[in-house]
């Protein structure tokens, strides 16, 4: 392969990770609790969140402040965030999962699934473009975008709403992308992709291989990448044959819908209390089979998290925040994907609270990349973490390498 073509699989933006879901709370020796403030630089999907709000403790609370690369990757959170918090009432659990994967790994979508899309970009235009509150939720913050990018979030979901006519084909596009990739083995290319999964793919999972079929938006590394690789229902790892029985599109639907039942039940439990602390005021007594009679009569069709926020900050700010007194020493874990490494400098140190721990993707799923140049990216990420002040947590190396902060 040409050396121009090395990573144009992966593309230049990233619509997913390049790894599986992470507890953001439980990276260190001891599991954080308390009041925990969580930044994320590139994860490019919702997952790390889901599921660290999935094992939060109720007497715990979570902040979550997210940068991104591009406004489009912002946008797409937002929306993913969005239809994991719809309310029961309006969406049943297998709905919203099987609607939830269609949109995060599928390039066309259902007739169903569009409606479902616009009418969540209608309601996500008019909160960007709030300039007091935002978002009408306490869990999702747009108030520390700048107005442009606000004016431009706005202009995306519009394109949600309404596609530019005439719309380029999918096909056609995706088309050209592999074309270009695969140049001269363009001719053979089913025969690339089952030679990148078998001789690629499959020799770098740990632990049991998973089978992964199909490819989703980006046109080498799947979206089931994600959610689809790990899982704690070990029936779902079974082999028969030398061959899993499930796929990992059944591991995806499985832990999918798993984050959002306990997304769910936060919220649920979240509106009882709520209710309960309002009826104590005006000493009147609701019963809890009552909770879904009255959280019908809510405007809010979201659900509200208590002691969750997740806070979406400018594409340029990671360099910008160690100059502001507000962040100083408050991230206690701190995590990076493979696309943002570039990033990272030693002014990470100023926003680290102590003992902070920092997580970086590593590229063991970058599959344009040969043995040696994953390993090389991995030294390289070494050297960017200990001249932050950072020292490992562990020396054997996964799909993420952990540190934690050096004490002075």
């Amino acid at each position: 392969m040409c050396a121009y073509r090395t990573m144009d699989g992966a593309g230049c933006v990233t619509w997913w990770g390049f790894s599986p879901a992470l507890d953001l709370v439980s990276l260190g020796a001891v599991r954080q609790k308390g009041r925990v403030n969580v930044l994320l630089v590139g994860s490019g999907d919702p997952r790390h969140i889901l599921k660290t709000i999935a094992h939060l403790s109720y007497t715990d609370t979570l902040h979550v402040w997210v940068v991104e690369n591009c406004l489009e990757v912002v946008a797409r959170q937002l929306l993913l965030l969005y239809l994991a918090l719809t309310h029961p009432r309006s969406m049943g659990l297998q709905e919203k999962t099987e609607v939830f994967l269609e949109i995060f790994g599928n390039s066309e979508v259902r007739s169903q699934t569009e409606q479902v899309l616009r009418h969540m970009a209608r309601q996500l235009s008019l909160g960007v473009t709030n300039t007091l509150t935002g978002l009408n939720n306490s869990c999702l913050d747009t108030t520390h975008l700048r107005f442009k990018d606000r004016d431009d979030l706005d202009r995306i979901f519009k394109q949600w709403i309404r596609p530019p006519s005439p719309a380029p084909s999918i096909s056609k596009v995706w088309d050209s992308r592999v074309r270009q990739h695969l140049g001269t083995r363009y001719d053979s290319r089913l025969g690339c992709f089952d030679w990148d999964l078998m001789m690629k793919l499959h020799q770098r999972h740990r632990g049991d291989r998973v089978a992964v079929r199909g490819y989703w938006g980006d046109i080498v590394s799947s979206p089931y990448l994600s959610f689809g690789i790990e899982t704690d229902n070990k029936t779902l790892m079974k082999t028969q044959n030398g061959q899993h029985t499930k796929t990992a599109q059944d591991i995806s639907y499985h832990n999918v819908q798993e984050l959002l039942r306990s997304l769910s039940s936060r919220g649920l439990s979240s509106s009882h209390e709520e209710m309960q602390e309002a009826n104590a005021q005006d000493s009147l007594e609701v019963p809890t089979s009552s909770l879904s009679e009255d959280a019908q009569k809510s405007p809010n069709e979201l659900l509200t998290l208590c002691g969750v926020n997740v806070t979406f900050l400018p594409v340029d700010s990671l360099s910008k925040l160690p100059d502001k007194q507000k962040y100083s020493c408050l991230f206690d874990s701190i995590y990076c994907s493979a696309s943002m490494v570039h990033q990272l400098g030693p002014s990470l140190r100023l926003i680290a609270a102590p003992k902070a721990v920092l997580a970086v993707e590593l590229a063991d799923y970058l599959l344009d990349l040969s043995k040696e140049q994953v390993a090389g990216f991995s030294e390289k990420v070494d050297d960017i973490a200990r001249g932050a002040g950072f020292k490992p947590l562990e020396e054997v190396r996964g799909i993420f390498a952990t540190y934690t902060l050096q004490e002075e």
